[in-house]
């Protein structure tokens, strides 16, 4: 099991703000903030209690009304890049094991961020928090990879690089390694035998 954002796709906001800042400057960084101390809005729309509809109703005042919300849409996703030397690394691991995708995401950032990618392609099954209902390190999103793999729960490992999450990992059984970088992620994979 592997974490997305942060792992397999780092992201930074700062490439949003910048965008915004070019429509109005302080426009970004309004956003921002506002996205900061409303967090339990992020939330919820990562668990799929705000649709994304409910999510640009009350964004676009936030934003003034100064970009269209296709043009926002677009905006908010273009913040993820590819980490290819982990994307190398579980091409390998697919030819072994299975793959499974745990991600705490919003349909906005997956139909216009990073839906796209081939690499996806990689993975068995993708269970996300928007689609599922629940979110790390609630443990329904952890139940939701048990109920498609049907192993026990000694038999999964997350990756994930926040420590938090993948310690909920560990209270159900799970195997779990936090990802700083990708050396540091092979050298755990190699000390558990899963590569040379």
């Amino acid at each position: 099991m592997s974490d997305l954002g942060n792992v397999l796709i780092p992201f930074d906001y700062n490439n949003a703000i910048t965008k915004l800042e070019k429509i109005e400057p302080g426009l970004g960084h309004h956003f921002f903030n506002y996205i900061k101390t409303h967090y339990d809005l992020h939330r919820k729309f990562e668990r799929g209690d705000v649709s994304p509809e409910e999510f640009l109703k009350i964004i676009m005042p936030v934003l003034g009304n100064k970009v269209s919300e296709e043009d926002f849409k677009k905006i908010y996703s273009e913040i993820f890049t590819i980490n290819d030397g982990l994307v190398l690394l579980y091409t390998e691991l697919k030819k072994k094991y299975t793959l499974i995708l745990m991600s705490n995401t919003n349909r906005i950032h997956h139909e216009y961020g990073w839906g796209k990618y081939e690499f996806l392609n990689l993975f068995d099954k993708m269970i996300l928090s928007y689609e599922i209902g629940a979110a790390k390190p609630e443990l329904e999103i952890y139940k939701a990879v048990e109920a498609y793999t049907e192993r026990p729960p000694a038999e999964h490992l997350f990756i994930d690089d926040i420590a938090e999450y993948a310690n909920a990992a560990k209270t159900l059984g799970w195997d779990a390694v936090q990802f700083i970088n990708n050396e540091q992620l092979s050298k755990e994979l190699s000390l558990r035998g899963i590569i040379k």
